[in-house]
Order: structure tokens, then C-alpha cells, then sequence
């Protein structure tokens, strides 16, 4: 398709401009996500994967959730989450506390020190995040890439197989 003003391509169906569009977006998260994850592995000897899983308990009522929600919320195998919630056990990060109405469910929840590490990870997350994202994007840019991301999530997210 092509704009009968300057017979230039349309940037929203010329192939090579979308897809070229699409890797600044990968290339800018990967870069971000790394200088993130590098900082928060520094400060606390955190992989992601910890990390994602402190950030959803911090959040979550009680500081807990079901185990096999939190693997399918951080996107991890049951073997691999055993395997990564083995490790914070014995980081004294979470504990797995068994359900008392029903014994097939198993919480993952924080440890007194796993709160503690949790919410100061966040701390230099977000000040991170404010270095690396705000600063550069402005707020109102931010906003609406957080936005944008958003809206993809939603038109694209938890497909049918």
C-alpha cells in the first residue's frame, strides 16, 4: 500500500519498517532487562528467576501464593520451579507451607528474610527503572509504552494451543 502523496511505502504495512520496528523494541528490553537483572544479581545474588518470584509474593495477600499458580505466573515448568523454589528454601527466602482446608495445594510464601530482600530488591528495581526507562522516555513516554505493552498482553496473551 503506498501514500499517493509521496509514493512512499506506508510504515504501518511496509514489511522491512514493522519488523525493523518490532526489534528496536526487543533490542531496547533486552538491553534494559539485562543492565536490570545484572544490577539486582550484583546487589543480592538474585538470578530473574528469584527475583520475579520474591516480586510476586511481596505483592500477593498473606506473602503467599499456591505453588502451581506462581510456576504458571512466572512462566516455569513444574521441575523447573521445584528446582528454583528448592534454592530459595534453602536461601531461607520462602518456605512451603501446606494448605489447611486442602492437601493438594502447597503455598510458597516469604521467609522474615525473604520480605526483607524482596522489598529492598524492589527498592533498587524501581530506582533502577528510573534511571534506565523514566529518565530517558519521560514520563508520558513511559506511560504509554507501559501502555502499549499492556494492550498487547491482552490481544495476545494466554492463547489457545
Amino acid at each position: 500500500m503506498h501514500n499517493a502523496d509521496n509514493e512512499r511505502p506506508d510504515p504501518h504495512t511496509d514489511d522491512d519498517e514493522i519488523v525493523t520496528w518490532w526489534g528496536l523494541v526487543i533490542e531496547g528490553y533486552l538491553a534494559t532487562q539485562d543492565r536490570l537483572m545484572g544490577e539486582i544479581a550484583d546487589k543480592f545474588g538474585l538470578p530473574p528467576a528469584q527475583f520475579d518470584i520474591l516480586l510476586r509474593l511481596v505483592r500477593s495477600p498473606e506473602h503467599r501464593m499456591p505453588m502451581t499458580r506462581l510456576a504458571k505466573e512466572a512462566a516455569l515448568t513444574s521441575g523447573g520451579f521445584t528446582k528454583v523454589a528448592d534454592r530459595m528454601v534453602a536461601a531461607d527466602l520462602i518456605r512451603r507451607q501446606p494448605c489447611d482446608t486442602d492437601r493438594r495445594v502447597t503455598y510458597a510464601t516469604l521467609t522474615d528474610h525473604g520480605r526483607d530482600v524482596a522489598n529492598r530488591a524492589r527498592r533498587v528495581c524501581a530506582d533502577t527503572l528510573r534511571r534506565t526507562v523514566l529518565t530517558p522516555l519521560g514520563t508520558e513516554a513511559a506511560f504509554a509504552l507501559a501502555n502499549a505493552m499492556r494492550t498487547l498482553r491482552a490481544v495476545n496473551g494466554d492463547r489457545p494451543a
